[in-house]
């Protein structure tokens, strides 16, 4: 990391971990993990180790949701023409997908909508229900959008289309006029789990649909597709989303799959892999996304939509045209990445600042949220990128914990055309001449609640864990905790001193691998992005102390622990 971690050990009860090692029969480390994620309850332990479809709550329990799925049923069984109104990223994607296939399975005359980045912009809007409603669509139901969509509601209201939201943004403190909002974090709803993505929120729609007409076994296919949106949309992994993400992984492992999905893990090299939540956020994911990034979300779409074993030529062909999108991608955020971090090391009126707020001519507006969330690695601040386009400058943003980016936008709202999204991640459109006002009051606010401390990244640690202590049930019970993510951190330990016996050596000109010894028993370990620290190990490799996560590799058959090194001291 550019700027250098506090280390802080997270605390936790000593008698409610041992009492709960005794209770599950897990190892005592296994347990702390447990009680730092404050899983106390044994049951409840227990069920976040072993989830199963069973404890996917009520869909009725959500606001207007059984009012949405009554009219969604009413327009099957009549025939009217429905829209699926998605969104162009992994998580509406996938919303899409698994709404319209469970309408079509249904009978229903259904075809869906996804608005392209640049020329329709974000969300639903009055235009697109006009053009809808033009195609003869009489039922409108968005997906991962629209919660903010008013305006679009009042048009479809005097057209007199029906129009259903299911979203998981924040909504206003007015909720759009319409015929239902299924949304989690409405103000007036009740339902536990608010942490939803918006696939999630979708296959509960499905779950409804599914146990109203007595089709519960379709579930489990939807719920693997669904995994997918929930993994790339970063949401907790706790509660709903831990059964979607943990039980979906194992059936996209497990497959058979239809021919879409087959020829996308065929294009990704993950063939015949165990999947894991790092296949689905660096190698699916980017895929998917670089659709709706680089040139129109409908090649993703349609790629997740082909079920029909003759559609083998065109699902392959759409899978290598998303290849080539994300390798376009790949090198546009590089090329914007270079000239983003150069105007803050250049600039001291954007990188002395609290956020950084960074905005080039012509900018491709699909790749600035990545780049956006690179800045945040490399410099430990929210980032805001801005595409200026003539008069109009579209932003994306990425916060760091501890700093609510939607409050932030909320504070400048007056200066802002429009605005949306999470605390951590959100989007925005200005006036480009007025970037420099922006980038004043942005700051003005984030000076009065963010200290220095709060621009310095935390190494939040599990506690000690010997080398002598990772034994093969250890990494099993590891295993058992995955899929790792927000809500439930991959486990990181801290032991020293260890001894560096083999090198430290430089792989790719970017990482350092090397082994390492304590008590007699001797790992593998490696560093991403270390090469610039290479002197410090090779000047003192004695006595170092390690921050790291346990890995499993294997290597030609076979299986071995590797530590992957976060920091070192």
């Amino acid at each position: 990391m550019a700027v250098p971690p506090i280390w802080n050990t997270k605390p936790f009860d000593q008698a409610q971990a041992l009492a709960l090692s005794r209770a599950l029969g897990v190892s005592p480390v296994t347990a702390r993990l447990l009680v730092i994620r404050g899983l106390v309850d044994p049951d409840e332990a227990s069920r976040f180790l072993k989830p199963s479809l069973d404890q996917l709550l009520d869909p009725s329990r959500l606001t207007d949701l059984d009012k949405a799925t009554d009219r969604l049923l009413a327009a099957v069984a009549a025939r009217e023409r429905i829209a699926v109104h998605g969104d162009y990223d992994v998580d509406g994607i996938t919303s899409t997908v698994i709404l319209r296939r469970a309408l079509e399975l249904l009978g229903a005359d259904v075809g869906h909508f996804i608005p392209e980045r640049l020329t329709d912009g974000y969300g639903l809007q009055a235009g697109t229900i006009d053009r809808l409603h033009a195609e003869g669509v009489k039922l409108i139901v968005s997906v991962d959008c629209g919660i903010r969509g008013a305006e679009a509601a009042r048009r479809a209201r005097e057209l007199g289309v029906d129009l259903i939201i299911t979203d998981h943004h924040e909504p206003d403190a007015e909720l759009p006029d319409c015929c239902a909002v299924v949304n989690p974090k409405r103000h007036d709803c009740t339902y536990p789990d608010k942490n939803l993505a918006g696939v999630g929120v979708a296959l509960k729609v499905v779950q409804a649909l599914c146990r109203k007409s007595a089709k519960t076994a379709w579930l489990p296919a939807f719920v693997k597709i669904a995994a997918i949106g929930t993994l790339a949309d970063v949401v907790p992994l706790v509660g709903e989303n831990r059964v979607i993400a943990k039980l979906g992984l194992e059936m996209l492992t497990k497959g058979p799959h239809k021919v879409g999905l087959r020829a996308l893990f065929e294009a990704a090299g993950l063939t015949g892999k165990t999947i894991d939540s790092y296949h689905i956020g660096f190698m699916v994911a980017p895929r998917i996304n670089a659709a709706g990034r680089m040139s129109t979300p409908d090649i993703a779409t349609r790629l997740l939509l082909a079920s029909d074993e003759g559609m083998a030529g065109e699902a392959k062909a759409l899978a290598e045209q998303l290849e080539s999108e994300n390798t376009r991608r790949r090198q546009e955020d590089q090329d914007i990445l270079a000239k983003a971090k150069k105007s803050v090391e250049a600039d001291p009126d954007i990188g002395s600042r609290s956020v950084l707020v960074v905005a080039g001519e012509g900018w491709h507006r699909g790749v600035i949220g990545i780049v956006a969330a690179k800045l945040v690695d490399a410099f430990y601040r929210p980032a805001i990128v801005l595409s200026t386009d003539g008069e109009v400058a579209h932003g994306s943003c990425r916060s760091i914990p501890g700093f609510d980016m939607l409050a932030a936008l909320e504070s400048c709202a007056p200066i802002l055309s429009r605005f949306g999204g999470h605390k951590q991640a959100a989007g925005l459109q200005l006036l480009s001449s007025r970037v420099r006002e922006f980038r004043q009051a942005v700051n003005a606010y984030a000076d009065t609640c963010l200290g220095p401390d709060d621009l310095r990244p935390r190494l939040w640690l599990d506690g000690p864990l010997a080398f002598g202590e990772i034994t093969d049930r250890v990494v099993a019970e590891f295993n058992a905790l995955a899929p790792f993510g927000p809500g439930n951190p991959k486990p990181r330990f801290h032991t020293g001193p260890v001894t560096v016996v083999d090198g430290p050596r430089i792989l790719k000109d970017r990482h350092l691998k090397m082994s390492m010894k304590q008590d007699g028993r001797v790992l593998r370990a490696i560093q991403w992005n270390a090469a610039e620290r290479e002197h410090r190990l090779l000047a003192q490799k004695d006595g170092v102390e390690i921050a790291y996560t346990v890995e499993e590799n294997e290597f030609r058959g076979e299986r071995y622990v590797e530590l992957r090194l976060e920091d070192f001291r």
